[in-house]
């Protein structure tokens, strides 16, 4: 992938234009320009060059593969899954079209498929780090730790930093991003604009501090889940030892975060309510005493069981009563498990809401109310799209957040943030009728998925807009203010 400015891409594609008015068959020409669109983000223009270099050459493996990574970035999964299964139908042994396949279909949860795909990577090259990267992630999803570090050992030793590419006219602000090998990490690809940021992505477990950190204006710690990433905050907090720049998201501040963690120290804060949780090992839960097991800890049916480290909602079940707890259980992975208080977090309709908030230079943003027929409340899947009435309730909040909560939640929601310490994150909650804050979570790996296209959809644009651009204030006020008081203190 070409990492040219954005002011010489622009004249390349000028001359690429001309040559095409010229000689339209000029397949070479209509790749180079199609690639070009693509990195500029210009979809469209991208799109139809793909399309009639499809239909030209209808099994070239560059357009397939190209045009699938465009479509996907645009949100089109089943026409990116068409698009890399057929360069893997036409060109099965190479590992390119094979992994990025398998990636698309590791994050639809089909995990044989994936599986398959990674393996036939790496059957045609061995060493196709991005094959162990993406069988690392697959092995730790199902429960196999030593499995999932042994790829993981491969996919990063010695391969543990990473230049993305900058479009940018102007010299860029340089940003280090921390991630761990083991996932967790806060999604960054629509916060970290290739026009203004160049990022270099930085493994922190497998970081070698023989070599020098490259050159960088602020460092953003991405590694957001502190149920999974223990290792890898640590060895962040080493990687800093070697930057005196700022800091977003300070590792130490994200290891506290943690769901069990977070429900026992912000219970004392006023007008809070966290649920109760314990950790217990899942086989447990299958034995004979598995009711006993769940009185014990001061648990009643209903309950709710999550698995540590996963988000979006998934392995996290409701349990209505013993008789159903072991097989809840024995469809969940991994050694441990939570047990989790429901907190009602019901509306006078009976409809179940989650409010998300996030938090950009430790001030509060209204992000969307979700509602919902059923407890597990995602915005994506819950009563939105369907329901206008749902929609105007979801306005209100965005439109006036102070008002929609009261001044008694909005109170307790800054004790919460000011407990989290974060620079970026997101709290995710509910009120009861007193107006008390129904904690659910907060922390750094909070997901803000792109807007649809649909018009009833752009009265949440200026929320939206809000974070994003206080995340690039943030991000550029760290940069240029701790380089002012450097150059000060030099020049003093």
């Amino acid at each position: 992938m070409s990492d040219r400015p954005r002011s010489s891409s622009k004249s390349r594609i000028e001359k690429l234009d001309r040559l095409l008015t010229r000689d339209p068959e000029a397949f070479a020409a209509r790749f180079e320009r199609a690639g070009l669109h693509r990195e500029q983000g210009a979809y469209e223009a991208a799109k139809q060059d793909y399309l009639e270099l499809l239909r030209r050459r209808p099994t070239d493996f560059g357009v397939l593969n190209d045009f699938g990574n465009l479509v996907l970035k645009a949100g089109y999964k089943d026409a990116a899954r068409s698009l890399f299964g057929e360069a893997v139908r036409h060109h099965p042994d190479n590992p390119k079209g094979r992994v990025n396949l398998a990636t698309l279909l590791f994050l639809l949860d089909e995990h044989h498929e994936a599986r398959m795909h990674f393996e036939a990577a790496l059957r045609a090259d061995p060493d196709h780090i991005h094959a162990h990267r993406g069988m690392g992630n697959l092995l730790a999803e199902i429960g196999d730790a030593a499995g999932a570090r042994a790829h993981r050992d491969k996919g990063f030793k010695n391969n543990f930093l990473t230049m993305l590419p900058y479009r940018g006219a102007r010299p860029p602000v340089r940003v280090l991003l921390l991630v761990s090998a083991a996932g967790g990490n806060t999604p960054t690809a629509s916060l970290l604009d290739e026009q203004v940021f160049q990022t270099t992505v930085l493994v922190s477990e497998y970081y070698d501090a023989k070599v020098a950190l490259p050159a960088h204006d602020v460092v953003f710690n991405s590694i957001g889940d502190a149920d999974i990433c223990a290792e890898g905050l640590q060895a962040a907090c080493a990687v800093l030892r070697h930057s005196s720049r700022p800091v977003i998201n300070h590792p130490l501040a994200v290891g506290k975060t943690g769901r069990a963690a977070n429900a026992e120290r912000l219970r004392v804060l006023p007008n809070v309510v966290t649920p109760r949780m314990a950790t217990v090992p899942r086989l447990a839960l299958a034995g004979s005493n598995a009711a006993g097991i769940v009185a014990a800890n001061g648990f009643a049916f209903p309950l709710l069981l999550r698995v540590p480290g996963f988000h979006t909602g998934r392995y996290f079940v409701r349990v209505e009563s013993a008789a159903s707890l072991a097989a809840a259980a024995g469809k969940l992975p991994g050694d441990d498990v939570w047990l989790i208080e429901q907190l009602d977090a019901r509306d006078g309709e009976g409809m179940f809401r989650k409010i998300r908030v996030m938090i950009v230079d430790r001030k509060l943003y209204p992000l969307h109310l979700a509602i919902s027929r059923d407890w597990k409340v995602h915005y994506f899947r819950a009563d939105m799209a369907e329901s206008a009435d749902n929609r105007l309730h979801d306005r209100a909040f965005l439109d006036d957040m102070a008002g929609f909560i009261g001044p008694r939640g909005m109170a307790a929601l800054e004790r919460i943030n000011a407990a989290l310490d974060l620079d970026y994150g997101g709290i995710d909650f509910a009120l009861n009728a007193a107006g008390d804050i129904l904690f659910f979570e907060g922390n750094a790996t909070m997901i803000m998925a792109p807007l649809g296209s649909d018009e009833k959809w752009a009265y949440r644009r200026p929320a939206f807009d809000a974070v994003f651009s206080a995340i690039r204030a943030m991000l550029l006020d760290r940069a240029q203010r701790d380089s002012l008081a450097l150059a000060q203190g030099v020049n003093s």
